[in-house]
């Protein structure tokens, strides 16, 4: 599975930016997505995570209730959402599928998208 991410940019504290992620195979339904963010200098963190269906979803607590994960299985394109962005929200985010739901380590995860940059100011 080929991911390519996009949507990532430059915006104030407090707006809104939504990221996307195509993947390259019509079985994109049959695989557990995340999303996962790596600040400069440091390591490459858990976001949030979907089940196949979109029906599941796990979120990290610094984001929970600002961010949001869905997927559109017909277009095999998951989205975030992010409102009430904050500065330390600043990061290269990734996307990427696994086989099993729920994974909050890297290593849960079998492929992965380039990244899109994100950068809050304050």
């Amino acid at each position: 599975v080929q991911l390519q991410a996009s949507g990532g940019g430059l915006v104030q504290a407090g707006g809104s930016l939504r990221l996307s992620c195509v993947a390259s195979r019509r079985t994109f339904s049959n695989y557990a997505m995340g999303w996962f963010r790596q600040a400069p200098g440091k390591e490459r963190d858990f976001v949030a995570t979907s089940n196949w269906s979109g029906g599941r979803t796990y979120y990290a607590d610094s984001v929970k209730g600002r961010f949001t994960i869905s997927r559109d299985n017909a277009k095999n394109t998951l989205y975030l959402q992010m409102d009430n962005l904050k500065p330390e929200d600043t990061a290269v985010y990734y996307c990427a599928a696994g086989t099993l739901y729920g994974s909050r380590t890297k290593g849960g995860y079998d492929y992965w998208g380039q990244g899109t940059q994100v950068t809050v100011s304050s």
